[in-house]
């Protein structure tokens, strides 16, 4: 998967789409990408003990990785992702402004 924790991505469909957020945590095996602040739900939470309350929480859902593009932090546009090999080192390069992630 080309996209990694931390990077800044935006969001191209969906109910949010345009906003841009973080990537807090990558599902590579599903496809899937969780981005801070953006596809958040409302979940009823019932009492399990007479103490608790019960309570509505907000909890973000993963984004598929086809719904949102890298933002470059050097150029500060969506971008796609290319691979450059030197020295047997493998490095994520924007494919707009050709430099390194």
């Amino acid at each position: 998967m080309k996209l990694q924790k931390g990077d800044s991505v935006k969001i191209v469909r969906g109910k949010d789409k345009g906003k841009i957020g973080k990537i807090e945590k990558v599902f590579s095996k599903s496809g899937k990408v969780l981005v801070e602040g953006v596809n958040q739900y409302k979940r009823h939470v019932k009492a399990r003990s007479p103490r608790q309350r019960s309570e509505i929480v907000t909890i973000g859902k993963p984004l598929s990785v086809a719904n949102v593009v890298l933002v470059c932090p050097k150029c500060n546009l969506p971008a796609r992702i290319g691979y450059k090999v030197t020295h047997d080192k493998k490095s994520r390069i924007c494919k707009k402004c050709e430099q390194e992630i």
